[in-house]
This record gives structure tokens, C-alpha cells and sequence, in this order.
């Protein structure tokens, strides 16, 4: 495949081909399509049936600029653009993807197991905000032990940035960020490095500004179901035959075209469909067959906790590989900052709920859930640990907050250890959101640049979302509460590389905690089958790892005050040998700004420091 035309074919939009351009559009609701290419003329294209429209213009290839023409004369980008120079109002450009000469021949794509991935946002991650500037930093987060990038949406939308979920051309990657070959060099780069590449992928609404699809059918969309970003995508409706096409032949596109290793689907509980066979489904069949013979990986973001994403999909299910648990984020954020509110409000923050998270996965599997007074999540059985993404931050999580602070602004340095600890030494795949790291000082605001009219009303939307949490919905919060649109929000995220030696003490913390990860046979395991735990003090506890003939770990961590258990009657933490247990790792270790790391064990007991975490071997020293 290296350097040469690839075998899959996208088989819409503008396809180069030998001595020009075929075009094929699929236009149900105009009488007539044309092609116009700047320079050459305007160009017929032939009814195929079915609402497609196709035909081949001479004489032009890549790098020629095209709009469709409809029966009422206006001009509209191609739904399915591979680059839009311009932005989405602008024409669209003609690509050839067998032009790229990939050096990745020798990779196999990617499984979850032994996954850690690192979320960001192309446009905030450097200073420059390009896929090629972002495409220097891998050696140095493979070396810091991250496997797998996640990026941010980043198909092509309005204005100078934006998060990437208001994107109106699919199959465009954003043109602030450089042109498609520009994230091909991104994803090659990652493959020589032994990295994996994932893509955020937004399929349950589509943005408000530059979103054309209408012009050519009304069956994109559909009033059947209310969504919460605007009109709910027509997956199971008259004309949604065409529609899921679209969508799915999206995701395959990311694999054939870039050699994506697989998505991130953005809220799934707001892709609705009750068809025979879910789109989900169909698209985890489609998508991993698109890659072959690479595998790939499709997580989903389900606010629900809907487990049937993860069954098969000759049992009924979608076929994703994991989701994020948002119960584990939500109970570390109430343990840390002592808040519970709004979303927050049915966590404790306690030590059983960390147990239930390693062990269980969700916290929440149809019991009642007061924020929301319903029943929240399904049950959990067979799932592995790596199935559930665990995280401390990440782009919602991070800005869902009056100045967009980073978890270690609000808790102190002891109990960030002892908790960075848990996210990555517990099996679940661990997630890290950029610049977490290194303890970046830079927030993460929310921010989209919208024209003048869309602007002040996603600003007032803004507002109206952060008044779910009571102190944020003062008018003294309120007037506090970043414009989106305004350019100092957008650059205040943006992170500063320097901190990696400013801070050096976490990030060392981050690099030392991801090898012990990937290093001790016992951990990399990965089983939730294969871990005890028990409470010690409302936010102290003990997990137990074991291992084959004895050959156990434990970690023990107390995000509380000083815990004296003396004597200590909890069977998990006895010895297996006489020895007793030997210190591998501590957060109280002066190289990560701890006090002295001192062994928690004696003949008398064990004596918790608060805000501490530290993991032990059985293996004799």
C-alpha cells in the first residue's frame, strides 16, 4: 500500500481517475446537478437513479477547485469534499489520496490491550496548531509512554478555531490545521514511532453554520427524535438508506484514506435508531473491514452507559471495543475537590467507589440516579478492564468550568499523586488529556468561532449550561464566563512545552507510574477478575493484584487525613511471605515533591500517610 493508489475506493465526491475528474453526488432534491470548476466551465452530470448524479470531466486532476450546481442555480461544496481550502462556504478541492507515499507498510494497527491514550486538540496542543507541528511532539509522548493519540474532531468547520463538534464537512480535514497530507504525515510519523492514531468523530448531529446537505436532500435529517445540538440525523427514516451510507462510508474513509487506527464516537446516545440493525453496528463491520488486514479500535462516548455497545454484533450488539466511564471521572473529581454538584451530585467520592470502578466498571448500572431521576447505565458481565476508559481530564471535563481549570488547580499535589496513581496502575485503559502530564498551567475553555449571528447565541448557550452548577449561575459568574468566539479564549489553551522542565516533578511522575504500567507482568495483565479490594477509612483502600503462585501487588492509597491501622484486620493486605511486602513505588517520593517516601507497613500495622499512594510487591527483596 506504501506510495502507491490504494485499493479502497470512496466511490463519491471527486475521484481522479486516468485523464480527469469523476464526480458523483448523491442529490435526490434537485432536477439537476452540475459540476462548475474554476477555470474550465460548468460540466453535466448524468441522473444514475436513486438520487445520484455522476459524470467525468477531461483534461483537469488534483488541485483543480469545484462547486455542485443545483436545479435553482445556487452553487454548494461537496457533501463529500476531501479538503476545502477556503472553509466550508468556500469551493471544494479535488485530492488524490494515491499521491501520499506512505513509510508505514509495517504496521498491524492497533488492539486496546496495553492501550494508554493521550486526548488533544490539534489547534491548542502547540503554538503553531498544525498537523505538522503537532506531528513533533510524538517521540516525545511515545517516550513519555503514551501508545495511542486520540484527536479532537477535526473535520472541517467555521471561523478560526473551534473544538471540531460543530463540523459540516465530514471528509474534510479543518484547513487551519494544513491539508489532508498534512494529518497523513501526522498519522505516518505516529506508525514509525509505534504509536497508534484514533479520531474523534461527530455522527450524531451535524454543525449549524456552512451545513449544506439540505440543499440536496431533506432525508439527512429527521423530527422523529429531539436532540440536544440541533436536528437528530435520519438513520432509520424514509431516505435513511442513503444517509447511513454517508456516514458509514465516513468511517471507512478514515481507515482506508489516513490508515486511522480506528474512532471515538462522540455521544452515541444521541445517534437514534431502531432499525433491525443498529448504524453502530453496521459501522464497526464496515469500518474494520475497510482497515484490513490492520486492526483497529472504536471506542464510544455513551452518557447512558448502554454495556450493548460493547457486545458483539452477532449478539445484538455494536461492536465497540470500550467506553468511557464517566463514573469514575465523576467520583475522582467529587474525592479531590470535595464538590457535589450538578453532574457531580450522586457521588461520594469514597473509597468503595474506586473499588466498584476497578472491579465492577460502572458505578451506575440501573439503579436510580437523582441528577437525572431515572435509572442510569446496564449491567456490566463479562466486559474486560480495558473496555472502560478511565480519566481524570478531558476536553469536557476540563472546561465544563467557570475558567476551564485543570484538576490539579483545585486539589492539592499529595492527593493528585496518590489519585494519578490509581488511573494508572488500575487495568482499566487509562486516558490522559494533553498537557495533563506535565501539570500544564494553561486551562481548557470552550471555544468556537462563529459568525456574527450564531456567535452571541452560542455564548448565551454557554452560560446557560454552566448555570446547572449553583455558584455559576450568579450574574457575578455569569459576566465571568469566556466569549467562545474571542481570541484570547482560544490562546490562553494552548500549552506551553517549557513546563515539561518547569514541572518536572509530575511529569516524572506520569513517566515512572506508565512504565511500572507497562513493565510489571502483574499489571499488565489487565484483569478486573484478577484484583480484590476493601476499604480501610471513608477515602482509604486497598486493591489487590494476584498473581501466580503468590506473586501479588498491592496498592494502597489514602486520599484522606493520616490513617493509624494498628493492628490492621484486613486479610488483603497479609504478607505472602515472611518478608512481607516490598516497596516498588510511592508518591511521597521527593522526586515527585513528596515528603520521603517511607514504607506503610511494620510488625505493628500500617500507618496510611493522607494523601498518599504507594505499590507493593510480594516478590521478595
Amino acid at each position: 500500500m506504501a506510495g502507491s493508489r490504494i485499493d479502497w475506493r470512496l466511490g463519491l465526491g471527486a475521484e481522479v481517475q486516468e485523464g480527469g475528474v469523476r464526480f458523483r453526488v448523491w442529490a435526490p432534491k434537485p432536477s439537476r446537478v452540475d459540476v462548475v470548476v474554476e477555470g474550465e466551465g460548468t460540466f453535466g452530470l448524468e441522473p444514475e437513479g436513486g438520487g445520484y448524479f455522476s459524470g467525468t470531466v477531461r483534461g483537469i486532476g488534483a488541485g483543480a477547485r469545484y462547486r455542485y450546481q443545483l436545479g435553482d442555480g445556487k452553487r454548494y461544496p461537496d457533501p463529500c469534499s476531501r479538503f476545502q481550502p477556503e472553509g466550508p462556504h468556500g469551493p471544494s478541492m479535488v485530492v488524490d489520496p494515491g499521491r501520499f507515499r506512505w513509510r508505514d507498510s509495517g504496521w498491524r494497527g492497533a488492539n486496546l490491550s496495553g492501550q494508554v491514550i493521550y486526548e488533544l486538540h490539534i489547534g491548542a496542543f502547540t503554538a503553531e496548531g498544525t498537523f505538522d507541528a503537532a506531528a513533533r511532539e510524538i517521540e516525545e509522548l511515545r517516550r513519555v509512554g503514551i501508545t495511542m493519540i486520540e484527536l479532537m474532531p477535526v473535520a472541517e468547520c467555521p471561523g478560526r478555531w473551534n473544538w471540531g463538534y460543530d463540523g459540516v464537512d465530514l471528509y474534510a480535514p479543518a484547513h487551519v490545521y494544513g491539508d489532508p497530507e498534512g494529518l497523513k504525515r501526522f498519522v505516518d510519523r505516529a506508525h514509525q514511532h509505534g504509536m497508534a492514531v484514533i479520531l474523534d468523530v461527530v455522527y450524531n448531529h451535524v454543525g449549524p453554520d456552512g451545513n449544506y446537505l439540505k440543499a440536496f436532500s431533506d432525508d439527512y435529517f429527521t423530527d422523529r427524535y429531539k436532540n440536544e445540538w440541533g436536528e437528530a440525523i435520519n438513520f432509520d427514516g424514509p431516505g435513511a438508506r442513503e444517509v447511513r451510507e454517508f456516514f458509514i462510508r465516513n468511517a471507512c474513509y478514515w481507515m482506508a484514506e489516513f490508515h486511522l487506527d480506528g474512532l471515538r464516537l462522540d455521544a452515541t446516545q444521541q445517534i437514534f435508531d431502531a432499525g433491525p440493525t443498529h448504524v453502530l453496528a453496521e459501522l464497526s463491520r464496515r469500518a474494520r473491514e475497510a482497515a484490513r488486514p490492520r486492526k483497529i479500535v472504536l471506542i464510544g462516548e455513551n452518557e447512558c452507559q448502554q454495556v450493548i455497545a460493547l457486545s458483539p454484533v452477532e449478539k445484538g450488539g455494536y461492536g465497540l471495543d470500550a467506553l468511557w466511564n464517566d463514573d469514575f471521572h465523576h467520583a475522582a473529581r467529587v474525592a479531590l475537590t470535595g464538590r457535589r454538584e450538578a453532574y457531580y451530585t450522586d457521588y461520594r467520592g469514597e473509597a468503595q467507589e474506586f473499588i466498584s470502578a476497578v472491579k465492577r466498571g460502572f458505578l451506575y448500572q440501573g439503579q436510580h440516579y437523582l441528577w437525572q431521576d431515572k435509572p442510569r447505565g446496564s449491567q456490566v458481565t463479562t466486559e474486560p478492564a480495558a473496555a472502560f476508559i478511565h480519566y481524570l481530564q478531558n476536553h469536557d471535563q476540563v472546561a465544563n468550568h467557570l475558567h476551564g481549570e485543570r484538576l490539579h488547580a483545585l486539589a492539592g499535589p499529595a492527593r493528585i499523586r496518590a489519585m494519578t496513581a490509581l488511573l494508572l496502575l488500575a487495568p482499566q485503559t487509562p486516558l490522559l488529556f494533553m498537557g495533563q502530564e506535565f501539570g500544564a498551567s494553561s486551562p481548557f475553555l470552550f471555544f468556537a468561532d462563529h459568525n456574527g449571528t450564531l456567535a452571541p447565541l452560542v455564548h448565551r448557550g454557554r452560560k446557560g449550561f454552566l448555570s446547572q452548577f449553583p455558584g455559576y449561575a450568579t450574574p457575578e459568574a455569569q459576566r465571568e464566563i469566556p466569549d467562545p468566539r474571542a481570541e484570547e479564549t482560544f490562546l490562553k489553551t494552548k500549552l506551553d512545552f517549557s513546563e515539561r522542565e518547569k514541572h518536572a516533578e509530575i511529569y516524572r511522575l506520569h513517566q515512572d507510574l506508565l512504565s511500572l504500567r507497562r513493565n510489571d507482568p502483574i499489571l499488565a495483565l489487565q484483569s478486573r477478575e484478577g484484583i480484590d479490594g476493601a476499604v480501610l477509612g471513608p477515602q482509604a483502600f486497598v486493591l489487590r493484584f494476584f498473581g501466580n503462585e503468590g506473586d501479588d501487588r498491592l496498592l494502597v492509597l489514602n486520599l484522606g487525613l493520616d490513617l493509624d491501622l494498628r493492628p490492621a484486620p484486613e486479610p488483603l493486605l497479609a504478607p505472602v511471605h515472611p518478608t512481607g511486602w516490598r516497596m516498588v513505588w510511592s508518591s511521597d517520593d521527593p522526586r515527585y515533591g513528596g515528603p520521603g517516601a517511607v514504607h506503610p507497613s511494620d510488625s505493628g500495622g500500617w500507618r496510611l500517610p493522607g494523601g498518599s499512594a504507594v505499590f507493593l510487591s510480594a516478590v521478595p527483596a
